[in-house]
C-alpha cells in the first residue's frame, strides 16, 4: 500500500501545541481583540458573530491559556506579538 502512496496515521511524536499557538484562527482574533478592549457585543460586531460566540470563544481560550481574566489574556497576548 505504500506504493500507492499510503502512509500509516502518526505515531504521535508530536507534542500538542501550547499557549497562543494552541489556539484556532477565530479564537486568536477574539484574543487580541479583548487584548485591545472591546467587549464581548463589540467583538461580534467585528467579527460578524453573535455575543454569545464570541463567549464562548473567550470561554476556550480561557481554558487553554490557563487564565481567568481578561487582564490575564490580555498580558498573554502582550508577552506573545
Amino acid at each position: 500500500m505504500r506504493a500507492a502512496g499510503w502512509h500509516p496515521a502518526s505515531t504521535g511524536n508530536r507534542r500538542p501545541a501550547e499557549g497562543m499557538a494552541s489556539l484556532t484562527r477565530t479564537e486568536n482574533a477574539v484574543a487580541e481583540l479583548v487584548a485591545e478592549g472591546l467587549s464581548n457585543p463589540q467583538i461580534g460586531q467585528r467579527l460578524f458573530i453573535s455575543r454569545h460566540t464570541v463567549e464562548t470563544h473567550v470561554k476556550h481560550i480561557f481554558r487553554k491559556l490557563s487564565v481567568s481574566s481578561r487582564a490575564e489574556l490580555a498580558a498573554e497576548v502582550a508577552r506573545n506579538t
